[in-house]
């Protein structure tokens, strides 16, 4: 079976509205329904839903343009605590420094693991402030300023975890959202009783204003969640995991050295 590209899944869910509006207007085309006349008021109130949709994709975006840059982030403050533990086990051979080298992967896949909803961010917080007793099993065998190094790091991997926390589980506004809603239901409901001829023309900008309406509405949820692993629907606009899971398979790696 031929697997659908993710840019055209949108599509396929939005379609199926699509075709609901366009036989609802031929029921109400039949049984001669079309009471209203296409109006400049009409097409203002198009114009209108049209610019409250581009204010929240504008709010929106600003959001998934931050979340972009986060897991590689989260990824480079891994990987510098995980070094200086790599540079203790090479000059020290000391069993701490390769159990927090350990700490920092099993961290990046509880990482990985909570964005899928499979850890809670009460336990994720926790292991976070587990990085403590990795610092002060180390703490002799290096300098006091690389561990005031390490604290800064543990202190941007909470800043990371605590804002992709807030973007997944806050919403940009629901009233906004309501709203757009409301009004892109009444403007292909609308569609249904507007008399255009011929018949065809009116079925054609019918089907094409509520693709685009239903469209930016479904992309415009999607985007403003775009650590949406762990739902079971696929969605198109997940921002990329791929630094965290590398940085787990290069220190995995790495532990092979000291076995």
């Amino acid at each position: 079976m031929t697997k659908i590209q993710p840019k055209w899944k949108l599509t396929l869910k939005v379609l199926p509205f699509v075709f609901a509006a366009v036989a609802a207007k031929s029921i109400t085309h039949y049984y001669g329904w079309e009471y209203f006349s296409l109006s400049p008021l009409f097409t203002a109130l198009i114009s209108a839903n049209i610019f409250l949709v581009g204010f929240l994709i504008t709010g929106v975006l600003s959001d998934y343009k931050e979340s972009e840059k986060l897991p590689a982030e989260l990824a480079s403050s891994i990987e510098t605590v995980a070094d200086e533990f790599i540079i203790i086990a090479k000059t020290k051979k000391a069993k701490e420094a390769r159990d927090g080298l350990a700490y920092c992967i099993a961290f990046a896949q509880a990482f990985l693991n909570w964005t899928r909803k499979k850890v809670k961010t009460g336990a994720l917080m926790d292991k976070i402030s587990g990085f403590n007793d990795c610092f002060i099993a180390v703490e002799s065998l290096t300098q006091p300023n690389f561990i005031a190094r390490l604290k800064s790091e543990q202190h941007l991997i909470r800043k990371v975890v605590n804002r992709i926390h807030t973007i997944r589980e806050t919403n940009f506004s629901e009233a906004a959202y309501a709203i757009a809603e409301i009004i892109t239901m009444l403007l292909v409901a609308g569609f249904l009783f507007v008399k255009i001829e011929p018949y065809y023309e009116s079925i054609f900008f019918l089907a094409f204003v509520s693709f685009i309406l239903i469209y930016l509405l479904f992309l415009i949820r999607d985007l403003d969640n775009p650590f949406s692993y762990y739902e079971k629907e696929s969605l198109t606009e997940e921002v990329s995991l791929y630094p965290v899971e590398n940085v787990k398979n290069r220190l995995t790696a790495a532990t092979r050295e000291f076995d």
